[in-house]
């Protein structure tokens, strides 16, 4: 792959770096700071794709972490015809008294 780093005042002043180059690299020269990346648009898909696959796989290991405990509280039979603003009435009641 070729690449190059440049600064962000290059890369506005000469865009034509991008089809030169498989990416480039953009770092501000004063701080030494990286930036990030820009991309060649022959590229562009398969990185869209990869991005799309990847964050999927975040959203399904984040909701495998909470399918474990999905139906896990059940609620008891003398709260089973209550709103929830009755059951908390009732548990402070029970807890505290009138």
């Amino acid at each position: 792959m070729i690449t190059k780093t440049v600064s962000i005042r290059e890369l506005l002043r000469n865009s034509k770096l991008l089809d030169d180059y498989d990416y480039v690299e953009v770092e501000n020269k004063k701080t030494h700071e990286y930036k990030g990346i820009f991309i060649s648009a022959k590229y562009a898909d398969e990185f869209k794709q990869y991005l799309t696959t990847r964050k999927k796989q975040q959203i399904d290991q984040k909701l495998d972490r909470l399918r474990k405990f999905a139906g896990k509280g059940k609620i008891e039979e003398r709260f089973s015809e209550l709103s929830s603003s009755q059951i908390r009435k009732q548990m402070a009641e029970e807890k505290y008294g009138e």
